[in-house]
């Protein structure tokens, strides 16, 4: 499972995560919602190993991120805000070099790499550079890389950021899939992404936790509200 406990991020003066405690267990899409600078991509940061807690733990299927971070990574497809690559690789190149870092090797290898490929449809850009390509296949190969080891554990940024309705269907639909053995949090300000495929929603504000519930159980608190209002409750 994914677990936190206390964890906080400090920049000077600025508490950006405060004691914030949760655990995700197989089977569950947690949706990590909140405002901008309410601290969900910093929680995500420090979840992938990216960004140092300043207090408390965190660990990934029992593996400490800050003792045991080439464990605790290995078991872990991460999808970062704005989900960076290298502009001047061509997708290929990319997806080849990411298959490197994962020591992927010979069938699996090759059953890995055109599983990601068939699934979210780069057959066609493979050997464009991805500078080239359009915001929402830039996309799609974040979404690629981040699933090609096949891990336990996804953590993902926005996933949908840039994509049409059409793309957005396709990786909902996919998550949903990959849900069924798998652990999945996703960092979104899309409450219609929560509807769509979370079992289970976490919202914070200014650091720190102020609900955690199932997206029926949030809109339950208002009565005839949609989700969209609960939220501007709880976040004001």
């Amino acid at each position: 499972m994914i677990k936190t406990e206390h964890l906080s991020k400090r920049y000077d003066s600025l508490v950006a995560v405060d004691d914030v405690s949760f655990q995700v267990a197989p089977g569950e899409v947690l949706g990590f919602l909140g405002p901008n600078g309410a601290g969900k991509t910093t929680t995500m940061r420090m979840l992938a190993g990216f960004v140092t807690p300043t207090a408390g733990t965190a660990s990934i299927c029992g593996h400490d991120i800050a003792t045991d971070p080439l464990a605790a990574k290995a078991s872990l497809g991460y999808l970062p805000e704005g989900a960076p690559t290298y502009g001047e690789m061509s997708v290929r190149r990319f997806l080849e070099f990411i298959a490197d870092l994962r020591k992927l090797r010979g069938p699996v290898r090759r059953t890995r790499l055109d599983a990601v490929i068939t699934r979210l449809s780069l057959r066609e850009v493979l050997g464009q550079t991805i500078e080239t390509l359009s915001k929402g296949f830039r996309r799609r190969v974040g979404l690629a890389q981040a699933i090609l080891h096949d891990p336990l554990v996804m953590i993902l940024d926005e996933p949908t950021d840039g994509l049409d309705p059409n793309q957005k269907h396709e990786v909902r639909t996919l998550i949903n899939e990959m849900a069924r053995d798998k652990i999945i949090v996703i960092s979104t300000h899309i409450l219609e992404e929560v509807d769509a495929v979370c079992t289970r929603a976490i919202i914070i504000a200014r650091g720190r936790i102020v609900a955690d519930d199932t997206p029926d159980g949030l809109r339950a608190r208002i009565p005839g509200a949609q989700l969209e209002d609960v939220f501007r409750s709880i976040t004001a």
